[in-house]
């Protein structure tokens, strides 16, 4: 019991240490917001002040430009990993910022105490979770090869124990028609837009008959290029999220036919195409996360289970795929007032405000505590285990 009291309160003090740091990181990185995979000032910012503060920080790893890696020491594996892109036109809209910088903070203090405690610490950058799918390919590439448990945090409105994270594929869709003069011969054409105008209109009717966690979103990329000419061809993206990996499945398939109905109602032709990598559910392992509740806990934070609350985050994540590969938590951080929704410009404000600050330098204590615990106690690596198995997961999410 007095090592591992002792071991909290060296990372607590060595992260209280390099505090400042960690805040200017995150507010540089927010100030300069990349989207997936060009991430170049956020990995080259993490990977320096890592090198300041002991952390020997790889970058361009895994087959990713601009992913980072560290390892420190040997024994049990704990993986903690940072997210730095941002959302076009709203920036760190998402606080991956935090996300980044507290990971950061962990690290570093994993990185002192891991020789010490018998264990070893892996830092990964993950870039592009926006669509993107970072961790995805960096997992194909090898980077969780050891690894017995994986930890992050995600900004919120709330501390809450786990993101409502379900699995995700995107969808691209073209509609080809024929273009014609809209006012002297509009019987030639064929409208791409009024086939795509009314494959939007069949999704929307399929909403009603889907299971009411199940999500399907689209925007039109496409839309003809003059009023006065029949749009030859039209362009949608769209996101399709269901619970799980399997049942998404067969929400794709409803999804393509409604869109095809577009492309026959108007004498159109349509080409669906899944692209990207297929975002899983996420699985929460019990008893690690129990012990981030624990150490968060005694930081002051109140973190609840979504269910007992109005502060839901519904979304997805390439977490999900790590959380099936491997023991994970995702727990989410409050850096926001209750209601202020992710992915809006008002988070991006959030996202650096002193609230958030705090959000960096707690989620870092709090990881690190779990990390700790993971590596002392042998009893609790067999509890996530066995929660791990009997969570059934999904090994084909690669």
């Amino acid at each position: 019991m007095k090592e591992v009291e002792s071991l909290y309160a060296q990372a607590i003090n060595i992260i209280d240490s390099v505090a400042d740091d960690l805040i200017t990181a995150s507010h540089h990185i927010h100030e300069n917001p990349e989207l997936n995979y060009e991430e170049f000032i956020a990995s080259e910012t993490l990977a320096r002040v890592g090198a300041q503060h002991g952390l020997d920080v790889e970058r361009s790893v895994f087959g990713v430009d601009t992913a980072l890696a560290s390892s420190v020491g040997n024994g049990p594996t704990v993986c903690v990993m940072s997210e730095y892109d941002a959302l076009p036109m709203i920036g760190h809209g998402c606080g991956h910022n935090v996300i980044a910088t507290a990971g950061l903070g962990a690290a570093i203090a994993l990185g002192r105490i891991a020789p010490h405690a018998g264990g070893r610490l892996l830092y990964l950058g993950t870039p592009a979770e926006e669509g993107g799918g970072g961790k995805i390919e960096m997992a194909r590439h090898g980077a969780l090869e050891g690894v017995d448990v994986a930890m992050m945090v995600h900004p919120a409105d709330a501390d809450l124990t786990t993101i409502d994270a379900i699995a995700l594929q995107q969808l691209e869709v073209h509609y080809e028609g024929r273009a014609a003069h809209a006012a002297a011969a509009p019987e030639q054409g064929r409208n791409a837009l009024d086939a795509a105008v009314l494959g939007y209109m069949a999704v929307g009717a399929l909403r009603q008959h889907i299971a009411p966690t199940e999500r399907v979103h689209g925007i039109f990329t496409k839309a003809g290029d003059k009023p006065n000419i029949v749009p030859r061809e039209a362009e949608m993206l769209w996101y399709i999220r269901s619970d799980t990996t399997r049942s998404l499945e067969e929400l794709k398939h409803r999804v393509v036919s409604a869109l095809e109905s577009g492309a026959h109602a108007t004498g159109c032709s349509c080409t669906t195409r899944f692209v990207g990598n297929v975002y899983a559910d996420m699985v929460d392992n019990t008893p690690l996360g129990a012990r981030y509740i624990a150490h968060a806990k005694h930081l002051g934070r109140d973190v609840r289970i979504p269910s007992s609350t109005s502060a839901r985050v519904v979304g997805s994540t390439d977490m999900g795929n790590v959380s099936h590969l491997v023991p994970s938590i995702h727990p989410m951080i409050k850096v926001a007032p209750i209601g202020t929704a992710i992915h809006t410009e008002d988070f991006a404000r959030y996202a650096r405000s002193r609230e958030a600050d705090q959000a960096v330098i707690d989620g870092a204590k709090a990881m690190a505590c779990s990390a700790i615990d993971f590596w002392l106690d042998a009893s609790l690596r067999g509890e996530i285990s066995a929660d791990f198995a009997r969570s059934n997961p999904d090994t084909d999410v690669l």
